[in-house]
């Protein structure tokens, strides 16, 4: 079966499937930046004219790549102003006197942060003070880094704009002539997976870490942000003295941002865009400043992804793989598929970035709804939550590298705390998704 379906091939698909594995192969090896790779690919895609030029245009003008490039300067204004700063170091004074429940409260707040920024800036603030009010404490500073990292992750998932994934996937979906997302139509689900997720952090997997032995902290880069040897330092400055004019301002316009999407009076990307152009316009953030917000590199694997993603569609690819997959999985129907899906893209994602994982597996996850002909909404959802489900390895997600120099911890530490976290919210998510959106 198999042999028949690969001579079956066009050769544009055979194109797609010898880019698609060439740029999976060189994520994996990781000797060259994600982002050259995606763009190297889309590029090869291009100049082969298996997509054509207007396809590529469109993913670099986006509704996600604008989404995200407008929340990002939107978050850096935040951080710029000293709100953010401000914010996580008032509720650590307010809660260091509470000892561990303190910590546990702060990290609760740096996930529901998470929902609406950026959880990198969330991370690189909180970290080192809850670092050092846990050794004022005398407590294990291991105890709370991880989680830290974990909650953030569980809580960017429970809105749309929460991680570049759900816009991205949102995006791809949208492209596929699938419906949009609103920004809280995901958040029942989210919210049932971070809850689980955060019982299992407090009760167990803070204990299990705690006896593990602290090691010194990596050295501290010119920003205050641990980094590991190599790579840049984070572009978040760890500490802004508050301004508090601009500060509300920025909050204010963030908050504005949220309602009319949330109310569904103008896309997301219109609404973000117009709220970042508003703070440059009102001289509340430089133009220098928002250029160094815009973080390139994400906007760039994200953009190049897209090209691939697209090529799958365009191509067959997708519908091609997916007819292979119907063979033995139609049989069980929808929830088995379901359930493998959400699996495969936990799997991907400890070992690609979550960008990448979004995009390719998107396509496929809207071809399996429509040859199960059934609602693609759940299988949307599903890779939403798995995609950004990096819990098992150290490297899996940005914020779990800053955590992982910080604490001090080995990689086991992350498999033995992960791999666990990572079934336990497969489960809960398989089942919370057709209970929210039926097939």
């Amino acid at each position: 079966m198999a042999r028949t379906e690969i001579h079956a091939m066009t050769t544009p698909q055979l194109i797609v499937l010898a880019v698609l594995l060439g740029v999976i192969a060189a994520l994996i090896w990781g000797k060259v930046r994600s982002e050259v790779v995606a763009l190297t690919g889309a590029a090869v895609l291009l100049v082969t004219r298996t997509i054509r030029p207007v396809e590529v245009e469109g993913a670099f003008a986006s509704p996600a790549i604008i989404a995200l490039a407008s929340l990002f300067v939107i978050a850096y204004a935040l951080e710029l102003t000293g709100l953010l700063g401000l914010l996580v170091r008032g509720a650590t004074r307010m809660c260091a006197r509470l000892g561990a429940a303190g910590l546990w409260i702060v990290i609760t707040l740096s996930g529901a942060l998470s929902a609406f920024l950026n959880n990198t800036p969330i991370v690189v603030l909180a970290a080192p003070i809850i670092r050092d009010v846990a050794k004022s404490q005398g407590l294990s500073v291991k105890r709370f880094l991880i989680p830290l990292s974990y909650v953030t992750i569980l809580g960017g998932s429970c809105t749309l704009i929460g991680t570049s994934t759900n816009l991205l996937v949102n995006d791809m979906a949208r492209n596929a002539g699938q419906p949009v997302f609103t920004l809280f139509e995901i958040t029942p689900v989210a919210l049932c997976i971070a809850l689980v997720g955060g019982i299992y952090l407090f009760a167990l997997g803070g204990r299990m870490l705690a006896g593990s032995q602290d090691a010194a902290p990596a050295p501290l880069s010119s920003r205050g942000v641990q980094t590991p040897a190599g790579d840049d330092p984070a572009i978040f400055p760890a500490d802004r003295p508050l301004q508090p004019l601009a500060a509300s301002f920025s909050l204010l316009v963030f908050a504005g941002v949220v309602v009319v999407a949330a109310l569904g009076l103008v896309p997301i990307a219109a609404a973000a865009f117009a709220g970042a152009v508003l703070l440059i316009l009102t001289g509340t953030i430089r133009a220098d400043d928002a250029y160094k917000g815009l973080r390139p590199e994400v906007l760039l694997l994200i953009a190049g992804m897209v090209v691939i993603g697209l090529a799958m569609e365009v191509t067959g690819l997708a519908a091609l793989v997916t007819g292979s997959l119907l063979t033995w999985v139609g049989v069980a129907g929808p929830f088995f598929a379901l359930v493998l899906l959400y699996g495969a893209t936990l799997f991907l994602t400890e070992i690609l970035s979550n960008a990448a994982v979004a995009v390719l597996v998107t396509p496929i996850a809207v071809a399996l709804a429509e040859s199960l002909g059934v609602s693609a909404r759940p299988f949307l959802v599903a890779v939403m939550m798995a995609a950004s489900a990096a819990f098992a390895t150290p490297f899996g997600y940005q914020t779990n590298v800053l955590v992982y120099q910080m604490g001090g911890y080995s990689y086991g530490d992350f498999v033995k705390i992960g791999v666990p976290l990572n079934l336990l919210t497969w489960l809960v998510g398989a089942l919370a998704i057709p209970f929210f959106f039926p097939f």
